[in-house]
């Protein structure tokens, strides 16, 4: 099908549409977030929103959940029309959301999040005891199991999730949004949701997925719709299109599969780091004598399961925190007597690696990466506020400083292009491309980058891939972190595979294929001893 066709209603059924939204509309000053919207949602299924970062999903699905007011349009639930003016109308109608960033507060329980705004009791107690026995048979019920007396601060992220799914089910949800839901799971935290949604589903729950994630897309839905610009370009049959034709809808041409790349021209060593510990603050060992190095011209990825200790790595070679239990790192410059050693007690901090040309992209964009109360603007000079391109000794002068951030949303397609918007009010991919754009455009020597894809739209991906390559051909070194197998395939020239807190493995890229990476992520040594045969045979032939 052309990626230029109007959109396809839903057919219609005997029984009336779960949702049905007409002409919605709704601007944020001259931004326009959605325009001339309409929606047809089939009761009891998974349908699939998508589109590219910036598109309007979450605010037409904020819009739903009464989070926003539309400013024109109509929304009818099981064939009434309705009007929604806040969340709590939207939960009265049945309608739930769980959030890309989840609304917990991490010290309670989780049967305390729960009940949290719904209490039927003036005794948290007594609210507590009836609630228990009710959501018992909720979790019976859709296979979703929580300890309900743990911190939610403690639990794994997936079981986070559930814990925000549980909250609405509790409310009497039959209509569940779900925004990004797989931005911060792992693989397996994945498709234990799909069956949990699966589940949902086959009992009578009706499901908005937003994601970008068009294998997911393609693996969970029964419908799909897509936007773009404001704008819904297309409904389809999940059934009956495929990964490229939504790729194609999402950004108006057609997007590449495999990203560009020529050998790498590998260079001196830039970063040198050997032994590094670390225990957490419960004495737990994180990193376990990890030994790497960063070479001028090179992509190095790091691929494990999310836990195993990528997290705590990057952050010490980024100088957030420091090698507790031991180590040394060495910045090597472009001369022997340029090199410095630093042990893990004298690591430079974040700034002073800056200035020794190291970038830095956090895994968690929203808490070290920006802040959400600063403007773009704000943002985009984040870390480098005391450049003196951009102003005096004692003052930024504004126009620099808006002019700059021009420039690096025009170089990464940043929306929407309007430097005082506050950064909170961005996509999360939007602010990803910020980020990003933010720290090659100082051109470090040492970039470091943490899940530089998460929550970004196949598009946007396609631009980022490009300009990581860009940078290592230019002769950065580059490390990537990422829980994306995928990913860390197409950028890498050379793979380390943690688990546990240490490297199990090292493969090059030709070297490296997924059922290889697989068992060294799984540490057994049979599996290593099988590796280490595979390995020695290639390097042979």
């Amino acid at each position: 099908m052309s990626a230029q066709a109007s959109p396809n209603t839903a057919p219609s059924t005997s029984a009336p549409p779960a949702i049905v939204m007409r002409g919605i509309q709704k601007h944020f000053g001259p931004v326009w977030a959605n325009r001339d919207i309409d929606l047809t949602v089939d009761k009891a299924s998974i349908h699939g929103i998508i589109g590219e970062n910036g598109a309007g999903k979450s605010t037409l699905m904020s819009v739903l959940y009464g989070f926003y007011q539309a400013d024109d349009g109509t929304i009818a639930i099981d064939g009434k029309e309705v009007k929604i003016a806040n969340s709590t109308q939207a939960i009265a109608l049945g309608v739930g959301m769980v959030h890309q960033h989840f609304m917990l507060v991490e010290p309670l329980s989780a049967l305390e999040n729960i009940l949290l705004g719904a209490e039927d009791s003036w005794s948290l107690d007594v609210s507590k005891s009836k609630a228990r026995e009710k959501l018992q048979a909720i979790s019976e019920r859709f296979g979703l199991s929580v300890p309900l007396d743990e911190p939610v601060g403690e639990l794994p992220v997936g079981v986070q999730q559930r814990v925000e799914i549980l909250k609405a089910l509790y409310r009497q949800a039959n209509i569940l949004i779900l925004d990004e839901p797989t931005g911060v799971l792992t693989p397996q935290e994945a498709d234990q949701l799909f069956e949990v949604l699966r589940d949902l589903k086959n009992q009578g729950v009706t499901i908005l997925i937003i994601t970008h994630k068009l294998r997911e897309i393609m693996h969970i839905t029964d419908n799909v719709s897509v936007m773009r610009q404001g704008a819904m370009v297309a409904h389809r049959k999940t059934a009956e299109t495929s990964a490229e034709e939504l790729a194609e809808l999402m950004v108006g041409r057609p997007v590449a599969k495999e990203v560009a790349r020529e050998p790498a021209n590998v260079g001196p060593t830039r970063l040198s780091a050997r032994d590094l510990s670390y225990k957490d603050s419960k004495g737990i060992t994180r990193l376990d004598n990890v030994s790497l190095e960063l070479k001028a011209g090179e992509i190095v990825g790091i691929a494990g399961v999310s836990g195993n200790g990528q997290t705590e790595l990057l952050k010490i070679l980024s100088g957030e925190i420091r090698a507790n239990g031991g180590g040394n790192i060495t910045l090597c410059g472009d001369t022997k007597d340029s090199s410095v050693e630093y042990s893990h007690k004298n690591y430079p901090d974040p700034a002073q690696l800056r200035l020794k040309g190291v970038g830095h992209v956090p895994e968690d964009r929203l808490g070290q990466g920006l802040l959400k109360n600063f403007t773009m603007q704000e943002s985009a000079i984040l870390g480098y506020d005391r450049e003196p391109r951009l102003g005096t000794r004692f003052s930024l002068i504004p126009k620099k400083v808006k002019a700059l951030t021009l420039d690096l949303i025009r170089a990464f397609d940043v929306r929407p292009s309007l430097p005082e918007i506050r950064s909170a009010n961005m996509s999360g991919g939007n602010q990803q491309k910020l980020i990003i754009a933010r720290e090659m455009e100082h051109h470090p020597k040492i970039l470091l980058i943490g899940q530089p894809t998460r929550g970004v739209d196949v598009g946007a991906i396609e631009l980022i891939y490009k300009e990581i390559m860009k940078a290592r051909d230019a002769g950065t070194a580059i490390l990537v972190v990422s829980v994306e197998l995928d990913e860390i395939l197409t950028l890498s020239d050379r793979i380390l595979v943690m688990n546990q807190g240490r490297i199990t493995g090292e493969l090059t890229a030709k070297e490296a294929d997924p059922r290889t990476i697989g068992m060294l992520m799984a540490s057994n040594t049979a599996m290593q001893t099988e590796t280490s045969a595979k390995t020695s045979v290639q390097k042979k032939g």
